[in-house]
């Protein structure tokens, strides 16, 4: 059990997991009725960006699929899309488990204590008392005297946020507000921005003041 463990944490870290996001959206968007929409960034890094291009794609795709249309020119749409995107440098995490160790009252027995026990009854009826050792519970494990048994474990997690709003150019009257935020044990940014944009286009838009969790599944599970 001790060298079949780590094989079986090995397995499962290989297998694609799903991705969670918590997803809080705002709008008073109008039924799409042919208006036309143009995407930009308020992060400087990011304009003129290949990977911005390729994350304003997803965002194009995903505002056609519901009824609006990308815009000739920046100049000419009906919609501005701002999209801006952040991952944080991560927070160590610690985990622990029973280890394999054994020692005073762990492991399969381990010993018990010297002191009186009561191991009958005296033929008249009276319980009748020896001094010897007293067994502990099998199994029993102690973490506050054999913490050091443990099996310790660090991780880092990261949490990613994507915030999106929409607003009519000029009077930049304010149509949607949404934000999704993600928890994750890589900070693989052209998988974990993929996924957020995802989840906040899932039933999208949404009910106005709803925060919702929105589950994506791995790339293997989805439909074709």
């Amino acid at each position: 059990m001790k060298f079949a463990a780590p094989m079986t944490l090995l397995a499962v870290s290989g297998c694609a997991a799903p991705f969670q996001a918590k997803v809080s959206r705002f709008q008073n968007l109008p039924a799409p009725q042919g208006q036309t929409f143009t995407i930009r960034t308020d992060d400087p890094r990011l304009q003129n960006s290949l990977e911005f291009a390729q994350y304003a794609d997803r965002v194009a795709h995903h505002l056609q699929d519901v009824g609006y249309a990308p815009a000739s020119s920046a100049g000419a749409a009906n919609m501005v899309v701002t999209v801006d995107f952040h991952i944080d440098n991560g927070r160590e995490r610690i985990r622990s488990a029973p280890g394999t160790g054994y020692g005073w009252g762990g492991g399969w027995g381990g010993f018990g204590s010297w002191g009186p026990y009561r191991y009958g009854r005296g033929p008249w009826g009276y319980p009748t008392w020896g001094y010897g050792r007293r067994a502990y519970v099998t199994g029993f494990y102690d973490p506050f005297w054999f913490d050091d048994w443990n099996d310790v474990e660090s991780y880092t997690v990261y949490t990613s946020d994507l915030d999106m709003r929409i607003e009519r150019p000029g009077t930049r009257e304010r149509l949607f507000e949404g934000h999704a935020q993600a928890q994750s044990t890589d900070n693989d940014m052209t998988t974990i921005v993929p996924n957020l944009i995802d989840a906040m286009f899932t039933n999208f838009p949404g009910n106005s003041g709803e925060t919702v969790k929105i589950t994506i599944a791995p790339p293997d599970k989805r439909r074709r």
